[in-house]
C-alpha cells in the first residue's frame, strides 16, 4: 500500500510480534457485544473481519498490478543470475569430478594396493620373527638335552661319569630359554610363542623337567655337604685322597650353588642390588635346619644316657665343622652374570652405596641377612641351645638314674660341651690343608651359651 493512500486498518497491530489472533477476536466479539447477552451476536465481528481481509486483498492485487512490470524484470534478473552461476558451478563441479577420477587412479587405488603389500609384508616379518624364536628355542632345548645327557651319573646313563659342571652349562642354557619365553610383550622377542604348540610341547616334556631335576639334584648335593673328618675311624686317609675329597665336595656344592641361584625366579625389573636367590637360600637353610634336628635329637639322647654324650658331641662338632667349611666356602663364590638380573652401576660411588646396602657381593651375604646372623657357627650353637633347654628340663622332671647321673656328672658335661664347641667352631683339616688357615673369632660366648642351657637347668 502506497504512502499516500490511507488506510482504516491498523496494520501495525497485526505486525506485532506479540499479535495473538485469540485475544483480537475475543476483543472484537466484546467491542460488539454485551458479554450478558445471551446468544451473542456473531455476525457484526464477522462483517467484520471479512472486510477487513477483502479490503486487504484489494489493497494487494493493487500494490501487484502496479508493479507488475518491476516485479518481472526483477525475477528475470534474479533467474538469468541464477542460470550463470548455475553454468559456472557445474564447470567446477566437473571439474572436480575429473579431478577427483584422476587422484582415485593415481593415488586411491595405488594405496589400496600398496596397503595390501603392506599387511602382506607386515605378516611375513611377524611369521620371519616368531620362526626364528621358535628355532632358537628349538636350538636352546636340543641343547639343553645335550647338556643334560653330560651330568650324568644316572638313570640311562649311570655308567658314565657325573659332570656336575654341566648342571651349571644346563642352568644357564634354562634361564637363556625363560628369557625368551618371558620377552612376550609386544615388540619382544618371544611375542606370539604362547600359541606355538611346539613351544608348549618343549616346555611341558623338556623344559619343566630339566628344571626340576636340576634344582633337586643341587638341593640334593647341598644337604650330602661333608667336609669333616673328625668321625673317621682309626685310620687317617692319606693327604692326596683327602685334598682330592675335597676339592670334589667343593667343586660339587659350588656348582650345585651356582645351579639354585641361576634357576631362581626373577621378577620384572630385578637388579643385582634386590636379587633374592630363593632357591638357594632355601637349600641352605634346610642344611642347617637338618643339623640343628638332628644334633638336638641326638645330644637329648646322649644327655639320658651320658657313656654316648662324647660320641654325641663329637658328632655334634662334625656337623658344626661342615657348617664353617660351608660359610668359608660360601664366602668365597661369586655370583655368576644372570641374565634376567639388570646390572647395577659400576661407578665407585654406586659400588661403595651397594656394599653399605647389603647387596649380596658372594654368596653368603644374602644367608646371612636371612638368618639375622654374622656367623652361621654362632647361628648353630645359639639355636642348639636356646631348644635345648626344655629337653633337659623334660629329662630331670622324669627323674631316675638319668637325672640323677647327669646331676653327679654335671661337671664333666660341662667340659666336653665346651671342648666340643671349640672344636666343632674350626676349620675342618681337610680344608685347612689348602692353605685357608683356621677359622678366626673367639667362641666363648657360645661356649657359654651351650653351657649354660645345660648346667643352666641342672643348677635349678
Amino acid at each position: 500500500m502506497a504512502d499516500n493512500e490511507p488506510s482504516y486498518i491498523d496494520y501495525e497491530t497485526f505486525l506485532d510480534p506479540s499479535f495473538s489472533t485469540t485475544s483480537f477476536a475475543n476483543s472484537l466479539v466484546l467491542a460488539t457485544n454485551n458479554p450478558s447477552d445471551t446468544p451473542l451476536d456473531l455476525s457484526t465481528p464477522l462483517s467484520r473481519v471479512l472486510f477487513d481481509v477483502q479490503e486487504i486483498d484489494t489493497h494487494i492485487d493493487t500494490l501487484t498490478t502496479k508493479s507488475a512490470l518491476p516485479l518481472l524484470e526483477y525475477t528475470k534478473d534474479h533467474a538469468e543470475s541464477s542460470n550463470r552461476i548455475l553454468q559456472e558451478v557445474e564447470a567446477q563441479v566437473t571439474s572436480l569430478t575429473e579431478g577427483y577420477k584422476t587422484l582415485e587412479k593415481e593415488v586411491v587405488e595405488r594405496y589400496e594396493a600398496a596397503e595390501q603389500v603392506r599387511v602382506a609384508a607386515e605378516r611375513l616379518c611377524q611369521t620371519v620373527k616368531i620362526g626364528r624364536a621358535v628355532a632358537r628355542c628349538l636350538m636352546l632345548g636340543r641343547q639343553l638335552e645335550v647338556q643334560m645327557a653330560e651330568i650324568g651319573g644316572s638313570g640311562a646313563i649311570l655308567a658314565k661319569k657325573e659332570d656336575h659342571r654341566a648342571m651349571i652349562r644346563s642352568s644357564n642354557t634354562l634361564v637363556s630359554l625363560r628369557q625368551v619365553l618371558l620377552a612376550s610383550k609386544p615388540g619382544e622377542e618371544g611375542e606370539g610363542l604362547d600359541r606355538v604348540d611346539v613351544i608348549t610341547t618343549l616346555k611341558d616334556d623338556l623344559v619343566a623337567p630339566a628344571e626340576r631335576t636340576l634344582i633337586s639334584r643341587s638341593q640334593q648335593i647341598v644337604k650330602e655337604f661333608s667336609m669333616s673328618s673328625l668321625l673317621a675311624s682309626g685310620q687317617q686317609p692319606s693327604a692326596a685322597s683327602t685334598y682330592a675329597q675335597t676339592e670334589d665336595t667343593r667343586s660339587r656344592t659350588t656348582s650345585a650353588l651356582f645351579t639354585l641361584y641361576l634357576l631362581s625366579l626373577t621378577s620384572p625389573g630385578t637388579t643385582t642390588g634386590t636379587f633374592e636367590p630363593a632357591l638357594l637360600i632355601v637349600a641352605l637353610q634346610d642344611y642347617l635346619q637338618t643339623a640343628l634336628k638332628s644334633s638336638l635329637a641326638a645330644l637329648a639322647r646322649a644327655l639320658a644316657t651320658l657313656p654316648t654324650l662324647e660320641r654325641t658331641l663329637l658328632e655334634i662338632s662334625a656337623r658344626c665343622q661342615n657348617i664353617v667349611a660351608l660359610e668359608t666356602l660360601l664366602e668365597s663364590v661369586k655370583a655368576p652374570p644372570h641374565a634376567l638380573v639388570g646390572n647395577t652401576a659400576t661407578t665407585a660411588d654406586s659400588l661403595t652405596s651397594k656394599q653399605r646396602s647389603g647387596s649380596p657381593q658372594n654368596f653368603l651375604q644374602p644367608l646371612l641377612n636371612s638368618l639375622d646372623t654374622s656367623s652361621l657357627a654362632s647361628y648353630f650353637w645359639r639355636s642348639l641351645a636356646s631348644a635345648l633347654s626344655p629337653r633337659v628340663q623334660e629329662i630331670l622332671n622324669r627323674g631316675g638314674v638319668s637325672a640323677r647321673t647327669l646331676r653327679t656328672n654335671k661337671d664333666r658335661v660341662r667340659e666336653a660341651v665346651r671342648e666340643s664347641v671349640n672344636r666343632g667352631s674350626q676349620l675342618p683339616t681337610s680344608t685347612l690343608s689348602r692353605g685357608n688357615g683356621a677359622a678366626g673369632g673367639n667362641w666363648e660366648r657360645e661356649a657359654a651359651v651351650m653351657v649354660g642351657s645345660i648346667v643352666g637347668v641342672l643348677g635349678r
